[in-house]
């Protein structure tokens, strides 16, 4: 029987994941990546000498898909976490600390958030009238901001939940899907009169003393691609191939019932026959490719939109600040109507890297929500200026940076628009009655890189499932050794 060959269209850390799998499962894989690297949305860059994450920077510590590819990876005891420092939000003219015992900016200990003066005292009397009010139904998918500010006013919309699915998303509450993004509380809404004790149901559930909620790799998150590449290569055998640069075009399938790829220029085509293809690209390209075989899922990715956002990183010293920063950092609510959106401390916010910058203040300033196109279409020197004008402004900062580094993501970050779930859902039942295909990635179940994982993995098992061959068969996760065969044309 000839070797099932899988095509994985997509560098980022959904391709890299789902190739693993489809490797230790006993496939050929060829992972096609249209950039010039590998990675996606994590990678490392360097300021004033010191390794930094350019995208995302931290994952979820409570969700075990990513912890468990740490652990197979043999990096699980190498990772690192926040130092315990508060966060807070710029409102109202001020640091305000963000509420304790808040569920995305839902309060749950209406005492915390009179404290933190992050509502004004007209927004803060609004919020109670929750208890009172009869229970709102959900029977259909509805706006994050729609049924928030029904239930608990207006600003705890604007300067608490907003600001933090912003973090996210880079999103808009009014059109952001309650269920996909807070599915939790959606569901405990249902069940709950209250939105306040449906949040609080969801926070005395989690489990207490659980841990850090966010973890990294001391290289930054940026490594981990660069670990998965590195698990499956071996020169001795040929069971996977990373080829960046190798942009794909074009999808069809073929009469016998494989799969046929264009890649490269259309002066000089290069075809690539495969009998399986996992797409882990994001939702527009995805649609391009399968307008043709599976158009009901086409149309249903093409309808689903993204953020641009940037990230300037700055190195100040030390001196700068006319105090250290006690915050890891502060989200600021669009409703204040300044440039940046969040503001991380990284030398704050991680011991490691602080261990790494004597001397120096690591900081990271996020810039750019959904609909905000324009504002990334300026220099990376207007960027930056907005930048160090808002740390003078907020943190009374005189210095500037001795060193900044910018970094564009220009549609990034797919928006979990209302009825998202249900559009999900009808993108994989089309999907799923085509043989040898799946997808996988950010634009499904979640933008961490935990649920990345998740939606990988289970795109690599749907494939070797359909050809009679689980993952956790004769040749499954535990049969192959890490080292399981890639040649890597990557540089």
């Amino acid at each position: 029987m000839s070797v099932f060959h899988v095509a994985v269209v997509g560098g980022g850390i959904a391709g890299l994941t789902a190739a693993r799998s489809l490797v230790r499962g006993g496939a050929r894989v060829t992972v096609l990546e249209g950039s010039p690297r590998i990675g996606g949305k994590l990678q490392v860059g360097e300021i004033a000498g010191v390794a930094v994450d350019e995208g995302a920077e931290a994952m979820l510590a409570r969700r075990p898909e990513g912890l468990d590819l740490l652990r197979e990876l043999g990096v699980w005891a190498d990772r690192a976490h926040p130092g315990v420092t508060g966060s807070a939000i710029y409102s109202h003219g001020a640091l305000r600390p963000l509420p304790s015992g808040q569920v995305m900016g839902l309060p749950t200990d209406l005492r915390a958030l009179a404290s933190s003066h992050v509502l004004s005292p007209a927004g803060l009397a609004r919020v109670p009238l929750d208890l009172v009010l009869p229970q709102s139904p959900l029977e259909t998918d509805v706006s994050v901001g729609g049924y928030v500010g029904a239930r608990l006013g207006r600003e705890v919309v604007d300067r608490l939940v907003e600001p933090l699915l912003g973090g996210v998303y880079a999103g808009r509450a009014d059109e952001l899907s309650f269920q996909a993004t807070l599915g939790a509380v959606a569901g405990a809404a249902r069940t709950h009169r209250s939105l306040i004790s449906a949040a609080r149901s969801v926070r005395n559930a989690a489990p207490q003393n659980a841990g850090p909620v966010f973890t990294t790799l001391p290289g930054g998150m940026g490594t981990l691609p660069h670990l998965l590449a590195d698990s499956m290569t071996d020169p001795r055998t040929d069971a996977c191939r990373i080829r960046t640069g190798a942009m794909v075009r074009g999808l069809r399938r073929r009469p016998d019932g494989g799969w046929r790829l264009t890649l490269g220029p259309t002066r000089a085509p290069e075809l690539l026959d495969a009998d399986a293809v996992v797409l882990a690209v994001p939702a527009q390209p995805a649609a391009r490719l399968l307008e043709d075989d599976v158009p009901a899922a086409a149309r249903e990715l093409a309808a689903i939109e993204y953020a641009s956002m940037a990230i300037v990183t700055l190195a100040y010293p030390a001196t700068a600040f006319p105090r250290r920063p006690k915050v890891t950092g502060y989200l600021v609510p669009a409703v204040e109507e300044r440039q940046v959106k969040a503001v991380t401390f990284g030398s704050v916010k991680w011991p490691h890297l602080a261990a790494r910058a004597p001397g120096l203040v690591i900081v990271r300033a996020s810039l750019g929500r959904f609909g905000e196109e324009h504002t990334l279409q300026r220099s990376d020197e207007d960027l930056t200026a907005a930048a160090t004008a808002e740390l003078a402004d907020v943190c009374g900062v005189r210095e500037p940076p001795i060193e900044t580094r910018v970094s564009r993501w220009g549609g990034g970050l797919p928006q979990y628009m209302v009825g998202h779930a249900d559009r999900v859902a009808r993108i994989r039942a089309a999907v799923a009655a085509v043989p040898g295909l799946a997808v996988a990635g950010a634009a499904y179940d979640g933008l961490g890189v935990p649920a990345c994982i998740g939606t990988a993995r289970a795109a690599a098992q749907r494939v070797l499932e359909q050809r009679g061959e689980s993952s956790h068969g004769s040749h499954g996760e535990g049969g192959r050794s890490d080292h399981a065969g890639c040649e890597s044309t990557r540089p």
